[in-house]
């Protein structure tokens, strides 16, 4: 069976990068960008399974990337990453189409968690 396909869009390169290669070491496809304008080259080129996405991000913020996946591609699974005080924002992102979110600081665990579940979701 072909690995999970993760793409998580963080301007956060530091954290984006260790996230990205924590999943790699437990078998997922994953690949990390760090703009928005990235995410949807990315995804449009080669159309991930769940994108984690960052809900603050310079430029296009999280809830328009999330419209623009969803649009392009309403079977793309979506995980918003919210910071703390952020949870209005992430419900908003439920609203318009996410799957779930996780408050950072993330958890690998709960992490791999929600894209199992949104794996099986689709």
């Amino acid at each position: 069976m072909k690995p999970t396909k993760v793409l998580l869009v963080d301007d956060e390169v530091e954290f984006a990068s260790a996230l990205s290669e924590r999943l790699r070491l437990r078998n997922y496809d994953a690949k990390a960008v760090y703009h928005a304008e990235d995410a949807m080259a990315t995804i449009m080129k080669d159309k991930p399974d769940v994108v984690l996405l960052d809900l603050k991000m310079p430029g296009i913020d999280g809830i328009e990337v999330l419209k623009a996946i969803k649009k392009f591609d309403i079977t793309i699974k979506v995980i918003i990453l919210s910071g703390q005080g952020d949870r209005e924002i992430a419900d908003e992102g439920i609203k318009v189409g996410a799957f779930d979110y996780v408050m950072k600081p993330v958890d690998i665990g709960e992490i791999i968690t929600k894209i199992e579940q949104a794996k099986k979701s689709r």
